[in-house]
């Protein structure tokens, strides 16, 4: 499962295309194309802040299930006071000084939106997953170091920068020596 900067819910990664991967909302159905220029985190890579430790995504959210026996819980549009009461209760020792109302309204509707995709399996992911999940990183990573080289504008810029660093040296005019009048 992938979260996406500025776009809402869950996404599951359908297809890698040349300059992004295609991913599916669970909140509609609908496919979206995702660029480099998005901000995408895996939700096996996010985790909650406790007073002791980081606790993962996974386990908060395993915990949530216990707590309502398989079942939705509460709305994330439900009061601030409301979802840290109810937060507090699943995940006693969280930080209250690093985990504001809004992360708790986005673990919130995620599960919820899980529950409500059949996705009720929170336990800790198997080698072959596991795996699995290597790979998806390894995409999404190859995806956004893609976008950071843009194909043969940082060669023509070097080339020329180098031929003018070359020739002030020199004392030329700047241009090169194919192009420069004898």
């Amino acid at each position: 499962m992938l979260a996406i900067s500025g776009k809402p819910g869950l996404y599951k990664l359908k297809n890698q295309t040349r300059a992004g991967f295609l991913a599916e909302s669970l909140l509609d159905g609908k496919t979206i194309n995702v660029s480099g220029r998005h901000n995408v985190s895996l939700l096996s890579e996010i985790a909650i802040y406790t007073l002791t430790e980081e606790v993962p995504l996974r386990e908060v959210f395993r915990k949530i299930s216990e707590k309502e026996e398989g079942r939705e819980t509460i709305s994330h549009k439900a009061s601030k006071d409301e979802l840290e009461e109810f937060f507090f209760s699943v995940l006693p020792d969280y930080d209250e000084d690093r985990v504001y109302a809004s992360d708790i309204k986005k673990v919130v509707q995620w599960y919820n939106l899980l529950i409500k995709n059949g996705i009720t399996d929170f336990s800790a992911p198997e080698k072959a997953e596991a795996g699995a999940q290597e790979e998806t990183q390894k995409e999404i990573k190859e995806i956004k170091e893609a976008k950071k080289a843009v194909p043969g504008k940082a060669s023509t810029v070097d080339n020329k920068s180098a031929a003018k660093a070359s020739s002030a040296k020199k004392g030329g005019t700047g241009k090169s020596a194919a192009t420069r009048k004898v």
